[in-house]
């Protein structure tokens, strides 16, 4: 072969190889890439966490008397009012002097409502005690009944004998007079001085 010959085969060769590669680039482009291997995470949202409703308050308990129609230990909701007090004891008595009495106070738990009645003189303390509070001490020269019984172991027929005294003997002079009054010793006395006073 001569040299000619030679060198159009070269040229040949080189024409080939460019439109081979040419053909395989856009074979390449075309041709449709394999989907990847790689696993598809989905994410799923927590479960959220249980909301389980605040316990329901307790009721707190109420001792009403006085004048109203049923006087008597009544549990009412937390947040109640004297007013509330006095319509489950059955509401007012036709006596009852509501003017003296302030029915928008919030009560607590184990406090005494005391309704006064029209023209009583000196009406024990008209809302006292409480369970999570300091008890106003009690005046043995002014108290009647309703709060006496109030105190430990000062029952209605002691109470009854504690405002018979006062009246015939006048007002104590000392609280550690009240043990003057039958039925309260040295015992009772105990548990009650530091409840009473004779201040006014």
């Amino acid at each position: 072969m001569n040299q000619e010959g030679i060198a159009r085969y070269r040229g040949y060769i080189v024409v080939c190889s460019v439109i081979s590669l040419i053909v395989g680039g856009v074979v390449g482009y075309f041709t449709p890439r394999p989907q990847s291997n790689t696993p598809i995470v989905v994410s799923t949202a927590l479960p959220a966490a249980t909301l389980f409703p605040p316990p329901a308050p307790s009721p707190i308990r109420v001792h009403v008397t006085g004048a109203v129609l049923a006087p008597g230990v009544y549990k009412l909701p937390e947040g109640s009012i004297v007013q509330g007090a006095v319509e489950a004891a059955g509401g007012p008595a036709a006596d009852a002097d509501l003017e003296r009495i302030n029915l928008a106070v919030e009560l607590r738990d184990q406090q005494q409502v005391y309704v006064p009645r029209q023209g009583e003189e000196n009406p024990p303390s008209l809302v006292s005690g409480g369970g999570d509070s300091a008890t106003t001490p009690v005046n043995i020269n002014t108290a009647m009944s309703a709060e006496l019984e109030t105190l430990p172991r000062i029952g209605p027929t002691t109470a009854q004998r504690i405002m018979e005294y006062r009246e015939a003997s006048g007002p104590f002079g000392t609280i550690e007079d009240i043990q003057n009054v039958p039925g309260i010793g040295p015992a009772t006395f105990e548990g009650l001085k530091d409840l009473i006073t004779v201040d006014s």
